[in-house]
């Protein structure tokens, strides 16, 4: 029988595993009854921050196309390539594709850059990275906010902009602004969540820990088997509501101390799968430059947004996290791409 060639999740998980205690790739290979190719090519592509760019066959895009796509951006100002492709029924079509002809007709904003990582936010990266190579990251729960806002994430929203033509204003209020502060949780391919933070309640230490309550503990966890709850690992970030001693304390109380609390490093978003979650969402709610009126409206947007975020998407984020330590180790505590 010849060498298995596709790597499952457990086998990239024991990969990794096997590297933080020293083991070649050979040996690995041996160990897995891999090709050796294979876990060499696995080791590169996560060292490098990104799987392996698979080639597909160009598509032609015909003359006829090209002026539906023209059509379709003038009339979707901010929309993305993906979304004015698609109205124009073009299918097949690569990313790399699709903004090269966009780009003859169009602009996009830039995203703004990330902030420098100093010395000791980069070793604190590192230092994370060493500790937590042979987790099993299917038992972390990853949790973050995000707050959405009626007219858009501020100096987020983008998309393709006809030349010649101006971006849309958007609405502007004198009074009824403001936005929903949403938490949740993925962990293994399952979403925990989305909750919503009570309109004007500002979360510092015991209304974030009441929330805990009444939302995470109460809705979802303590539904789960004792066996599910031994075995979890609860990771926040380092917010001063999460961080502080009355919250790791309440924390403890409820069984989540030690080595189930992950402790977490300075200024890494990029660390976090959650964040592409976040991602995702927005890009739905916030599609074509769309804006809400009201809190309830957009609120409802994330949670039919969350709904359609299937269990094989949120899959392949918590299964990123190997590649991801990978990647922060190789390019010793600096970003890496998410």
């Amino acid at each position: 029988m010849g060498l298995k060639k596709d790597l499952t999740g457990s086998g990239k998980s024991k990969i990794v595993r096997y590297l933080a205690e020293g083991c070649s790739s050979l040996k690995i290979a041996k160990l897995l009854k891999h090709d050796h190719r294979t876990i060499k090519r696995f080791i590169q592509n996560s060292q490098q921050g990104r799987k392996k760019r698979v080639e597909k066959p160009r598509r032609k895009i015909t003359a006829h196309e090209l002026r539906k796509v023209k059509r379709a951006a003038a009339k979707m100002p901010l929309a993305t390539s993906l979304a004015i492709f698609q109205s124009c029924n073009i299918t097949g079509v690569p990313k790399s594709t699709r903004c090269a002809i966009l780009r003859d007709m169009a602009k996009v904003r830039k995203a703004e850059r990330r902030p420098p990582l100093n010395k000791t936010h980069k070793l604190k990266r590192q230092d994370w990275a060493k500790k937590y190579l042979k987790t099993d990251f299917s038992k972390v729960l990853w949790t973050d906010e995000m707050r959405v806002s009626l007219d858009g994430p501020d100096g987020w929203a983008r998309g393709w902009i006809g030349k010649g033509q101006r971006a849309p204003v958007p609405l502007r209020r004198q009074q009824g602004g403001g936005g929903v502060l949403v938490w949740a949780g993925i962990i293994k391919d399952e979403l925990v969540g989305p909750f919503q933070v009570e309109d004007g309640v500002k979360l510092n230490s015991q209304s974030y820990c009441q929330f805990l309550e009444d939302t995470f503990f109460k809705q979802w966890y303590r539904k789960k088997s004792a066996s599910f709850k031994k075995n979890m690992i609860f990771m926040q970030d380092n917010a001063p509501s999460h961080a502080s001693k009355y919250s790791t304390a309440w924390l403890a109380r409820k069984g989540i101390k030690e080595e189930k609390l992950m402790t977490w490093p300075p200024c890494s978003p990029d660390l976090n799968p959650i964040e592409n979650l976040w991602s995702i969402i927005k890009c739905e709610i916030y599609k074509e430059g769309k804006q809400y009126t009201s809190l309830n409206s957009v609120w409802e947007a994330v949670v039919a947004a969350a709904r359609n975020v299937d269990g094989e998407q949120i899959k392949t984020l918590t299964e990123s996290m190997d590649g991801r330590l990978l990647s922060v180790l190789a390019k010793k505590g600096g970003y890496i791409g998410r």
